[in-house]
């Protein structure tokens, strides 16, 4: 979603600023821009499309100054435009940044109208700039305006403003939307992001839902939502600096896609040990609670969602529990029933998924036995709202279509599994065959991923086409339905998944030779089924595109092209057959020209409904 960077220090910080949107980048945007204190006077910067506009348009105008906030926007009200990019400001003093939407803008609108004031865009965020402004005129100090503003607003926020008539300060604010403050020697940091500030800093602070700060050269004073002052201490990233460095990859998705290997890797260290899986981590009763866990719901969104509805295959299977998954934004808008003892599981790569944090926060109201979430970000708002934690360790993602962050959830939720299968006493011989598999993941991802120059040469076949069919049955299903969003996200092909039993149902209707068909066919117990769904689709003209197991006797023919994958253990297959599916779709958009890290219309971090 659209990014903060805020800076108060004694050198000049329009390069700092300059430099951490562009470590936001990933995140998805439209527009860019920066205001400055600079000469006794707030001056600003807007550019319509990529932050490498701003900052042509910084060097053609030199704003030196030590104090400044920046935003890159992703538009929500009112189209992309120069008039409608951040920071908005009111009158000649006040500027402002804001992720999120405030949903009461249009009375809000109308109020400052009736008071005088006039609008420059069609922004919900200018709105909150005017607010700030005629709360300044009766407040002591621009925090206390701030806290006043808040008061006003619905809906989701993290804001940051400064005030040319008071220059010793930046004023911050956080419900909905995550900020970060970073501290250097003398001199102060915000973001939506630490990532945008690693270059300056690596110790912070997060603020907490309700939070307002002051943040100034010589400190930071934060009360939360009741006015009373907060103590808490700066916390100093591990994060790694080279995660927005390519490398010797073209793109940040193709970087993301070889990560996985280690990726794999780094999730399953410290969990599982001589042969068996441990996880000490999780939080205080956790066994206890997966103990007592006799149903599960899982909520997610987008490719999370698809991981969960891997995980509902093997929860049922290997625990004989039942386990429901709903999307996020269906979940928390309608009536739910809660299942006794039900351990309730969000899962986000960012933790700040808006739709997946709302229902986490409704479902803390519901009677579950505990929450759980699955998430990429230590300091996020879900890891904070949930009883227990289950870390993925993917490392910070770039490109927004999600790869090496949608196999650490896979190995998660299999290892979360697990330990609620020992809790309730899991056999010891059920526990050995998915270790056996988990061991050997790595190499088998690895081995997948050597395939990479022959699956960019099978892409050339999809590169004109117009639509694309992905099949898939069992827990290869969910497969394909990622596959069919990573190649909408990226090439902008339209894509579509169906269990392949459905094809009588519909879908074969749709058969032609100018309609690719992807099928997704490991050696399981539905091989058999699978291989009669593909001679229904090439009796009838189709051109498969057929990713098999080397053994499962599927052999390329008119009609038929088979692309072989090693994969031993049917429980890790999914994750090994992603990976030929990211790469089909990766190759498709360069071939297609399309921006593979940043697709049109996406972010990253979704924080808004």
């Amino acid at each position: 979603m659209c990014g903060i960077v805020g800076a108060i220090a004694q050198r000049d910080v329009s390069q700092i600023l300059v430099e951490g949107l562009k470590r936001l980048e990933y995140r998805g945007y439209d527009s860019a821009g920066l205001a400055i204190y600079n000469d006794n006077e707030i001056q600003r910067l807007r550019r319509l499309g990529k932050v490498s506009e701003l900052q042509q348009a910084l060097n053609d105008t030199p704003l030196p100054g030590g104090l400044g906030i920046a935003h890159t926007r992703w538009a929500t009200h009112g189209e992309p435009s120069e008039r409608n990019a951040h920071p908005h400001m009111s009158e000649d003093n006040i500027a402002l940044v804001h992720n999120g939407i405030i949903e009461n803008h249009d009375e809000l609108r109308d109020e400052l109208k009736a008071k005088g004031y006039t609008f420059s865009s069609d922004t919900d965020t200018e709105v909150m700039a005017h607010c700030l402004h005629e709360e300044l005129k009766t407040s002591s100090s621009l925090l206390e305006a701030l806290q006043k503003t808040t008061k006003k607003l619905e809906g989701a926020y993290g804001t940051v403003a400064i005030d040319a008539n008071d220059p010793n300060k930046m004023v911050v604010a956080r419900s909905g939307s995550p900020l970060v403050i970073g501290k250097g020697i003398g001199e102060y940091f915000v973001a939506s992001d630490q990532l945008a500030l690693l270059p300056v800093t690596r110790d912070f602070i997060y603020l907490e839902e309700g939070e307002v700060a002051e943040v100034r050269r010589d400190g930071v004073t934060i009360l939360d939502s009741n006015g009373n002052q907060v103590e808490r201490e700066f916390e100093t990233s591990d994060i790694q600096h080279d995660a927005v460095d390519k490398g010797r990859y073209r793109h940040f998705m193709l970087k993301e896609i070889f990560e996985q290997p280690q990726v794999v890797n780094d999730t399953l260290e410290g969990r599982l040990v001589n042969h068996k899986i441990i996880i000490e981590t999780l939080g205080a009763n956790a066994n206890k609670v997966f103990a007592d866990t006799r149903a599960v719901q899982i909520i997610a969104c987008g490719t999370s969602y698809h991981a969960a509805l891997v995980a509902k295959y093997w929860i049922e299977d290997y625990l004989n529990i039942p386990c429901l998954v709903e999307i996020a934004s269906e979940y928390r808008y309608r009536e739910t029933a809660v299942l006794p003892n039900s351990l309730f599981i969000t899962i986000s790569q960012s933790g700040e998924t808006a739709d997946t944090l709302a229902a986490l926060k409704k479902a803390k109201e519901q009677g579950y036995l505990g929450t759980l979430t699955v998430c990429n970000s230590p300091a996020s708002s879900m890891v904070r709202e949930s009883d227990f934690t289950l870390l993925t360790r993917a490392g910070t993602e770039i490109g927004v279509a999600s790869t090496k962050a949608f196999t650490a959830q896979l190995v998660s939720l299999m290892l979360l599994m697990v330990t609620i299968g020992k809790a309730q006493g899991m056999d010891e011989a059920k526990e050995k065959s998915i270790v056996d598999a988990l061991e050997h993941l790595p190499n088998e991802i690895q081995s997948a991923l050597e395939q990479a120059e022959a699956i960019e040469d099978l892409s050339e076949a999809f590169a004109e086409k117009h639509h694309t069919l992905f099949l898939g049955r069992g827990q290869q299903y969910p497969i394909a339905m990622e596959a069919a969003l990573k190649l909408k996200e990226i090439s902008y092909i339209h894509a579509e998944a169906y269990a392949a039993g459905e094809l009588k149902h519909g879908p074969l209707a749709l058969i032609d030779k100018e309609m690719p068909i992807v099928v997704v066919a490991p050696k399981d117990n539905l091989l058999e089924k699978l291989k009669s769904n593909i001679e229904e689709v090439r009796s009838r003209g189709g051109q498969l595109f057929v990713f098999a197991d080397e053994s499962a006797n599927i052999q390329s023919s008119d009609g038929i092209t088979v692309f072989p994958i090693k994969s031993q253990y049917a429980i890790t297959a999914p994750m090994v057959y992603t990976i030929p599916m990211q790469l089909l779709s990766y190759y498709v958009a360069v071939i297609k020209g399309t921006d593979v890290d940043q697709p049109r219309n996406l972010a990253k971090s979704v924080t808004v409904e």
